[in-house]
C-alpha cells in the first residue's frame, strides 16, 4: 500500500517556525498544501489505486479530494489512521459537521467525537498502527490501497519521518518498526 502524509497545514506552518502549538483546531491546508495535494494526485496516477483510506481530520480530507477526483477510487474514512492526539490541531471536527462539509464521503461508521479526550500516549499510536497493519495484511488487494494520514501514524507504521505530501510504500505483511523515537 502507499502511505501519504497530508499536504502542508496551517498548524505545520506555525509549529514549524516556532515549535509552539498555535492552537489551531483541526487545521486546514494552506495554499501550498492544496498545491501539494494536486501534485500528489498526479504522482499517484498510474499506481493502480483502487481504494483510498483517509483520516477524518480536515487536512487529510482536503488532501484526498483532488486524488479521489483524479483516480476515481472509493474513499473510506477511518479514524484508526488519524494523527496522535497531542496538539490543538488534533482536536477533530464532530461527525455531523464533517457530513455537512463532505457529503461525498460516508462518515456513518465513526463516532460523533472520534478523537481521544486526552493526549494519546505513543504506545497507543503504535498499537493502532499494529492493528491497521494486521487488518490490511488480511486483505488480498492491500497493494492497491492509498492511505492518506499523518506524520505520527506513518512514523508508527514505518519508522520513517515524512514531510508534507510525501508518500511511502508499506507492505503490511512485513512486521513494522519495533521501537520508534518520537520527535515532533
Amino acid at each position: 500500500m502507499i502511505l501519504l502524509r497530508h499536504g502542508q497545514s496551517e498548524f505545520n506552518v506555525h509549529f514549524g517556525a516556532t515549535r509552539i502549538d498555535p492552537g489551531v483546531v483541526d487545521a486546514k491546508l494552506t495554499e501550498l498544501g492544496h498545491a501539494q495535494a494536486a501534485e500528489a494526485a498526479q504522482r499517484l496516477r498510474g499506481e493502480g489505486i483502487r481504494r483510498i483510506i483517509v483520516s477524518p481530520y480536515t487536512r487529510a480530507l482536503q488532501t484526498v479530494a483532488p486524488i479521489a477526483a483524479l483516480l476515481g477510487a472509493p474513499v473510506f474514512v477511518n479514524p484508526i489512521v488519524r494523527e496522535r492526539y497531542k496538539f490543538a490541531c488534533d482536536i477533530g471536527t464532530p461527525r455531523t459537521e464533517l457530513e455537512r462539509a463532505w457529503p461525498e464521503h460516508d462518515f456513518s461508521t465513526i463516532d460523533e467525537i472520534w478523537w481521544p479526550p486526552i493526549e494519546e500516549p505513543e504506545e497507543f499510536v503504535l498499537g493502532r498502527a499494529r492493528l491497521f497493519r494486521a487488518e490490511m495484511a488480511a486483505l488480498p488487494d492491500w497493494a492497491d490501497t492509498l492511505v492518506v494520514s499523518h506524520w505520527g501514524f506513518i512514523l508508527s507504521m514505518t519508522g520513517q519521518s515524512v514531510t508534507n505530501a510525501q508518500a511511502l510504500r508499506c507492505d503490511p505483511t512485513v512486521p513494522g518498526p519495533a521501537e520508534i523515537t518520537w520527535r515532533a
